[in-house]
């Protein structure tokens, strides 16, 4: 007896649930409005398609300028030793691609490359998974050599 009393209850909410959940009514999108405002200072960056047949530049002899592009971080935390070893090791592994250690309070991150298009900066990323832990991407502003 008390079964099924307990099994009508059940059954009476379970209908008024179903019954308002398909209730028409408004929808109120809630936007944050800095992800607009990102999104049209993304379009003026200037980011490039890859160009996989680029030819290597001199470093030495060419000039430095900035431009708005992509890194790879490879390490964040708040070990200062540990980040600066995760750059010696990347170093050692990748002699041609260019390490930077950055501090945020209270973390630090190491970020790798100089790449133009996302999808330089993902092939590389892709080989880097297997090696490094918490492997991102950010888009900020790069060097470029010409």
């Amino acid at each position: 007896m008390v079964r099924s009393f307990v099994f009508a209850g059940l059954l009476v909410v379970a209908c008024c649930m179903v019954g308002r959940a398909q209730q028409n009514g408004d929808v109120e999108i809630v936007a944050d409005p800095l992800i607009s405002l990102m999104q049209r200072n993304r379009k003026g960056t200037n980011i490039t398609a890859a160009t996989a047949n680029r030819p290597p530049v001199d470093k030495k002899n060419a000039t430095r300028t900035t431009a708005m592009g992509f890194r790879v971080q490879i390490y964040s935390g708040s070990n200062r030793t540990e980040a600066y070893a995760e750059q010696a090791r990347f170093r050692r592994l990748y002699k041609d691609i260019d390490t930077y250690v950055t501090y945020e309070e209270p973390n630090y991150r190491v970020k790798v490359g100089d790449f133009r298009s996302r999808a330089e900066a993902q092939e590389l990323m892709q080989g880097l998974r297997k090696q490094f832990n918490n492997v991102f991407i950010f888009t900020e502003e790069i060097y470029i050599y010409q």
